[in-house]
């Protein structure tokens, strides 16, 4: 069984306050905050991802430094540029190919793709997964398809918010 752990990065400085190119937008303060207090909630709850991939979007990027730094796995950690723009099933499942080895694989990137590429593995319905939100698909094997949505978690239910 492959096991799929979506989280969207925290809270990400505005666009409109934002005056510099989109991929170097970072957390805010209290995002970083938020984030921090949400990993360790994950490390509490036992969650061991064998590799984290990240989109290099820099509000990405150090969402999944801040996660794998609490749960102790920053050696696990990898940026792949899929994860950036046009992320989608297709996208994750080359992702999952490169990392055959990875059965609990964290992708850690951006809405609506997220949202999109969930519900193309889950056979279809509408999610949101808010910034900071975790959800968890499990997939009866490497072909990524027939997955079921296990838990979709909010930043409130992880102490982010």
């Amino acid at each position: 069984m492959k096991r799929v752990y979506f989280l969207r990065h925290g809270k990400a400085v505005s666009r409109a306050a934002w005056g510099d190119d989109d991929a170097l937008r970072p957390l805010t303060p209290d995002g970083e905050v938020e984030m921090r207090r949400e990993a360790k909630a994950l490390k509490g709850l036992g969650l061991a991802p064998d590799l984290i991939v990240t989109s290099p979007l820099e509000r990405a990027r150090r969402t999944a430094a801040i996660v794998a730094e609490a749960l102790g796995l920053s050696d696990r950690l990898v940026e792949d540029e899929r994860l950036a723009h046009g992320f989608d099933a297709r996208a994750l499942g080359r992702i999952a190919a490169a990392h055959p080895e990875a059965e609990h694989l964290m992708v850690v990137g951006h809405e609506p793709e997220f949202s999109a590429a969930l519900a193309a593995l889950v056979g279809g319905g509408a999610y949101v997964i808010k910034k900071g939100g975790l959800a968890r698909v499990d997939l009866p094997d490497q072909s990524l398809k027939r997955g079921v949505l296990v838990w979709l978690l909010t930043p409130a239910l992880l102490g982010g918010e």
